[in-house]
């Protein structure tokens, strides 16, 4: 089994501590976000785990951890959310300098081949155009250099939530652009550029469209490739069921539990209300069986 950690939240920037108590009591208990009566218990133990995914823009929370889980024997990879985008889109998230950082001591601390960028979802605006992307993901890609061996890249899914957030930033200035109102075809070309110039692999993430033309293959951000790969564990390839229809990941279970994030990232699909995450971090408990207490 993968454990995801987590697409809904992120676990080690808010909640390594409950995570590594979790792993010390062998299991946890996950609502199902659609019917959260419904609980089911996790195992943790190592002889259930084959790997665990973490998704973060943040890690140090947990780099203090990771000399125990490796004493537990667990493998586990990093998939590190690093842009630098303007704080009207991303008013909590660390700073590029601070990021980089800890990246690349991430990096050190357990190989490259195991932390993976994230530079999405990317946003075209009027203040994130496509030349400020460019010079974004250039300014990062040659700090990264050595220190990671592949990036994955999206565009924002414009849902409806996330669409009236955006357009509510128009009084700031904000001025979303559509797809269709830009031509794509020059940022993804230089990424594509970028990126191999310092040594950088790049795939998509659930991209409806094809953009292998660029030399930008459609990729699995749990991938079983990089796990055999790196890790020397085969899994099934088939393709999880419960994910968007062009996410190409394989099975995994996910632990975390929606509107828990703090980071108010504005174009964030697994955030509904800023508030309630807010009012759920406050909720958590560190030493209860689920991120939030089921029963409060």
């Amino acid at each position: 089994m993968i454990v995801s950690a987590s697409r809904r939240t992120d676990i080690p920037a808010f909640y390594s501590r409950w995570l590594l108590n979790r792993i010390r009591a062998g299991y946890c208990l996950v609502p199902n976000p659609f019917n959260p009566k419904q609980v089911s218990e996790i195992s943790l133990a190592p002889e259930s785990v084959d790997l665990f995914v973490f998704w973060t823009r943040n890690p140090r929370p947990l780099v203090p951890y990771l000399k125990e889980l490796d004493e537990r024997g667990y493998h586990y990879y990093f998939l590190y959310t690093l842009m630098d985008n303007p704080g009207i889109l991303d008013p909590k998230s660390p700073s590029s300098e601070s990021s980089i950082d800890t990246f690349r001591k991430l990096s050190d601390r357990i190989g490259p081949e195991k932390v993976i960028w994230r530079y999405d979802p990317i946003v075209i605006s009027d203040m994130t155009d496509i030349e400020f992307h460019k010079a974004k993901f250039s300014f990062i890609a040659k700090k990264l250099r050595g220190f990671t061996f592949r990036c994955i890249i999206s565009f924002v899914d414009i849902y409806k939530k996330i669409e009236g957030r955006l357009r509510a930033l128009g009084d700031n200035g904000f001025i979303l652009h559509k797809s269709g109102e830009y031509n794509l075809s020059g940022l993804l070309s230089s990424i594509t550029k970028i990126a191999g110039d310092n040594g950088i692999e790049i795939k998509s993430c659930s991209s409806k469209i094809d953009l292998s033309g660029f030399g930008i293959p459609a990729g699995k951000c749990i991938d079983d490739d990089l796990i055999s790969k790196y890790f020397g564990i085969n899994l099934d390839s088939k393709k999880d069921p419960y994910q968007r229809k062009d996410c190409h990941c394989i099975i995994s279970r996910d632990i975390g539990m929606y509107d828990t994030c703090l980071y108010e990232c504005q174009y964030c699909y697994a955030t509904a209300c800023f508030e309630r995450a807010k009012s759920n971090h406050k909720r958590h408990n560190p030493d209860s069986p689920s991120l939030i207490p089921l029963n409060s």
